[in-house]
């Protein structure tokens, strides 16, 4: 009943008359008897306050005479007129200063309360205390009375003189203001009726407009455009809404515009797109897809026929994006490199997946290991001749002057070194692919090793100018491995370290072995590794700053080969994180060795 629009306004409005009449009647109410208490004490005190001392002085003197009742009640009834008395709502009465006990009054001691007010004891211990100053004039807004009790004495007499008034007036005048309020609320809740009505009709009208033009925007009817009829908010409204259906009309075009062209893209691309929903089924294979996987693609195949070998749908679905899976699969002779990726992390979405055939670059990664190989084979011996040749030139002399033939007869041999340095590392990077590099195992202490290379390059570090520094090596096990091979890593890591700290730097070896393993750091405050270039400095060729490292001789081979080696007796090398400048790689290296 209460979901329409209409009766939710014309209860607000009932709801707000009534709330209004009853807040107004309560305070009406509290202020009339507010005023009616504050106008009591007002005459109490015009006749009994200190304006009017005479008067309570004169009652004081004749309570002292033989007849003192007869005398007070004569002054009383002489001031009933500013006493407010009218022998029905308001009384006097003169009571025994002692007991409380009726003496005379303007009517009968019926009239007066049952048990003694605050009014009354408040009178009485003054008259105990014998304080005239102190009276009873304190009345409660709650009570069904007012009361003011003045203690009047002299000598041994002791009276009180006590007025009271009942409230019959303030009650009559608070009933005929609650029936006032009544019969106002009627009337307004009359009116309060038909304004909600009508309010409700000119306010609703309008809605029930814009709900019909929403349901045809939602039905796809984006032509027809409703008419503004006000400048007022409703009016806002209603022009703020043809424009988002024109905006909604343009978007939905313009996305209609991308999926044709993604349509057109998918369905030309060199590369194979697959898409699948939430629940694995199919929804999208272009012709290239076709092709790569060799067979027809149609709705009936789903992701755990073509790929759950590669990646598990679940754990797929449960990737956030931005990350992504790789994975790789044969298909007849054919290499395919996936890339597998949720395209929504609503509940909704799905598994888009690329394939990108790779068996070319494949093939010529094997072409370039084969003539890597070869060119450092057809290489070695003749430059080991013009070393040679070099070499005899060198020591004994010729036509040239002696200082011109020794000048450039050094820079063939530092060339030839280098040179040859550069084929022996393509020859060790050539067999270790091909895995005719055997390794000669033996055990020996990882310490001893250490020790071995930091002696061999200390006198390198200190022409440099370093701090070369060792941590303890007594406590290091023995390990199983090619401890050539691995001294031949260590020094190249140590190597690198001196090459590339600038001189005067600091390098510092530390060492130490956990349950099954052993590792090795090297760290360096030199010149470091950017961050982009760090997850490349072990591939081949790859030297991070080519100019230096031709300076220093570099190749760009060292690490590729120490990382082969060491991958060879199942261990790891890598940076790891490094505070301030420099670098620090960790060798970590099975106790066992490689067959551990």
């Amino acid at each position: 009943m209460f979901r329409s629009l209409h009766m939710k306004l014309m209860l607000i409005l009932l709801l707000l008359i009534t709330s209004l009449m009853a807040v107004v009647g309560a305070f009406l109410t509290t202020s009339v008897s507010s005023f009616y208490i504050e106008t009591f004490y007002q005459q109490m005190n015009t006749v009994f306050g200190q304006e009017n001392a005479d008067f309570v002085y004169t009652l004081r003197e004749e309570a002292g005479q033989p007849d003192a009742v007869s005398r007070m009640e004569e002054m009383l009834k002489a001031n009933t007129g500013k006493l407010g008395i009218d022998y029905n709502t308001r009384n006097y009465f003169i009571l025994d200063g002692g007991t409380g006990d009726y003496i005379v009054g303007s009517t009968d001691a019926s009239q007066l309360p049952r048990d003694p007010s605050a009014n009354l004891l408040t009178a009485r211990n003054a008259i105990v205390q014998k304080d005239a100053a102190t009276a009873g004039d304190h009345s409660d807004i709650t009570a069904n009375y007012m009361d003011v009790a003045i203690p009047i004495f002299n000598g041994d007499s002791s009276y009180i003189i006590y007025i009271l008034d009942t409230k019959d007036t303030v009650s009559g005048l608070n009933s005929q203001l609650f029936l006032i309020i009544m019969q106002a609320l009627v009337i307004g809740l009359l009116i309060s009726v038909l304004l909600s009505f009508l309010l409700s009709k000119t306010m609703v009208g309008p809605i029930e407009k814009l709900t019909a033009g929403a349901e045809k925007v939602a039905s796809g009817d984006f032509d027809s455009e409703l008419p503004v009829e006000s400048t007022d908010e409703i009016g806002i409204l209603t022009g703020t809404f043809n424009e988002m259906a024109g905006v909604l009309h343009r978007t939905l075009a313009a996305m209609e515009n991308e999926r044709n062209k993604l349509d057109t893209l998918f369905l030309h691309m060199t590369d194979g797109v697959v898409a699948f929903d939430h629940q694995g089924h199919l929804i999208h294979c272009n012709p290239a897809a076709n092709t790569m996987l060799q067979r027809t693609v149609d709705e009936n195949c789903s992701y755990g026929e073509l790929f759950g070998t590669v990646y598990p749908f679940e754990q797929m679905l449960a990737l956030q994006r931005p990350n992504y899976a790789e994975g790789e699969m044969m298909v007849g002779e054919r290499t395919l490199e996936l890339y597998l990726a949720p395209f929504s992390d609503q509940v909704s979405g799905g598994v888009l997946i690329v394939l990108h055939d790779v068996t070319e670059q494949h093939r010529n990664e094997e072409r370039r290991k084969e003539f890597v190989a070869n060119v450092s084979h057809e290489l070695r011996t003749p430059l080991t001749n013009v070393r040679s040749y070099a070499e005899t030139l060198l020591d004994s002399g010729g036509d040239l002057p002696q200082e011109t033939a020794g000048s450039f007869l050094g820079i063939i041999i530092n060339e030839t070194d280098r040179m040859t340095h550069i084929v022996q590392d393509l020859l060790t990077l050539s067999r270790l692919d091909a895995g005719n590099a055997e390794l000669t195992l033996s055990r020996f202490s990882f310490g001893a090793a250490i020790e071995s290379v930091f002696q061999a390059n200390a006198l390198e570090a200190k022409r440099h100018s370093h701090s070369l520094t060792c941590g303890p090596l007594d406590n290091l096990p023995l390990i199983v491995g090619d401890r050539s091979r691995l001294e031949q890593v260590m020094m190249n890591v140590l190597g690198n370290a001196i090459k590339y700290t600038p001189d005067g730097g600091h390098i510092h070896i530390t060492a130490g072995s956990m349950e099954a393993s052993v590792w090795m750091e090297v760290a360096d405050d030199g010149i470091g590794i950017p961050e982009e270039d760090q997850e490349r400095i072990f591939d081949r060729f790859y030297r991070v700053d080519k100019a230096r490292s031709r300076e220093s001789g570099g190749t760009g081979l060292g690490l590729s080969i120490a990382k082969e080696i060491v991958q060879r007796h199942n261990g790891t090398i890598r940076l790891v994180h490094h505070e301030g400048p420099g670098t620090t790689i960790r060798l970590t290296l099975p106790i066992g060795g490689p067959a551990s």
